[in-house]
């Protein structure tokens, strides 16, 4: 089955996953030790961001390296950028209703 990126950020674990691989690729082991979790609980997270192609992963020697790929975090950002566009739109609006109610009690 193919997972799409929204898929994956869905759950809370797998968005603090994201957050700790940001800066540096990590092993499965080493984020294990972050969570509350067992490391095959961890490794499912890792297959459905391997899947939604939001990490990946190398080998190096017997050890595997996860690292986010941040080409793929665009789509969320993309797709976030419609809102943001609303959210401003809104926020200017208030900002003019706070001016003018400001100006009427002068």
């Amino acid at each position: 089955m193919r997972r799409d990126v929204f898929q994956a950020i869905a759950d809370p674990t797998r968005r603090a996953i994201l957050v700790l691989i940001a800066l540096q690729a990590m092993t499965p082991n080493a984020i294990a030790e972050h969570f509350d979790a067992t490391r095959q609980a961890v490794s499912k997270h890792l297959r459905i961001l391997t899947e939604c192609e939001l990490v990946s992963r190398r080998q190096e020697g017997r050890e595997i390296y996860y690292q986010l790929e941040v080409q793929k975090m665009k789509e969320i950002d993309q797709w976030l950028e419609q809102f943001r566009k609303i959210w401003e739109k809104r926020f200017d609006q208030l900002d003019e209703v706070l001016i003018n109610l400001k100006n009427q009690k002068k």
